[in-house]
């Protein structure tokens, strides 16, 4: 297990707080995933509802098994240590053309995590490119954490609208580009956001949140995680898998771990708040 990425890879993950592209599905696996999420929202009115798209993984077998897919966690080993959790996933997707974006920010901002160590997989099931709203990075801005603000627009599409402060120089930025079946991986402090979707079509990317099963949620909140690699460490209540897809006891044990995940988001002081909470949507780029 681990050693998928090379020296050179991790050097310039850790400078850079970005590596890309990394190839972890074929075009034709890609494919396959893409129809399945859409008939997932073809049966359901054509679109996935934003409290499903919270860790879907808790509530279909398909995307439980891509979240432990080998290729993907030997590289997050190499990056993050032997013992893995997955905090979170959700599906990223641009319909075009829109005027949807996402702001500068950084992924952290609300997470709560008592250390900010974490890796996204962000792995693209269409193209993702500048012509339909891909992601866009600073290289290098992985160092600090900065203050955000919400900035109250409605196109945002961040679950609270957050931003950086600070002045971003986009001259600097760099276009994540990936071809379906490719991934990027990010450290939850760089800089990042993305366009909108000008072309006609859509793009579509699954974001994976891993976090080393050594670090916890702050203030002694209780929150939920999966054990993807290696050994639990006690520090948050272990997701179940689900026994296929939307299983009854799946769709129960989705919604208590989903309450406990919006009271440390929303700054809810416990999951009994968290109801009233903001339908928890697309949470990054």
């Amino acid at each position: 297990m681990g050693q998928r990425l090379s020296g050179e890879q991790i050097a310039t993950f850790q400078r850079d707080g970005v590596v890309f592209p990394l190839r972890i599905l074929s075009a034709a696996e890609a494919a396959e995933h893409r129809a399945a999420l859409e008939a997932v929202e073809a049966s359901r009115a054509g679109r996935l509802p934003p409290a499903m798209n919270a860790k879907p993984h808790l509530l279909l077998p398909w995307l439980w098994q891509l979240v432990h897919h080998p290729a993907i966690l030997d590289a997050v080993e190499d990056l993050l240590g032997p013992d893995l959790l997955c905090f979170g996933t959700s599906f990223i997707i641009k319909n075009g053309p829109s005027d949807r974006y996402v702001t500068w920010h950084q992924d952290q901002t609300h997470w709560g995590l008592t250390e900010p160590r974490a890796v996204t997989a962000w792995l693209a099931l269409t193209a993702s490119t500048p012509e339909n709203g891909g992601v866009r990075m600073l290289p290098g801005s992985n160092r600090v954490v900065l203050a955000h603000r919400d900035n109250g627009d409605g196109r945002n599409m961040l679950g609270r609208r957050e931003e950086v402060l600070a002045e971003v120089d986009e001259a600097e930025a760099v276009d994540v580009t990936l071809a379906p079946g490719e991934m990027s991986l990010h450290d939850p402090l760089i800089v990042h956001g993305s366009p909108p979707n000008r072309s006609a079509g859509r793009r579509i990317g699954f974001a994976i949140r891993y976090i080393p099963a050594t670090i916890g949620q702050r203030d002694g909140m209780r929150n939920y995680a999966t054990l993807v690699r290696g050994r639990d460490h006690g520090r948050f209540a272990l997701e179940q898998p689900p026994a296929a897809p939307f299983h009854p006891d799946a769709v129960r044990h989705h919604a208590q771990s989903i309450r406990h995940g919006m009271a440390v988001i929303f700054g809810r002081p416990g999951p009994g708040a968290a109801p009233g909470a903001p339908e928890p949507g697309a949470p990054e780029p």
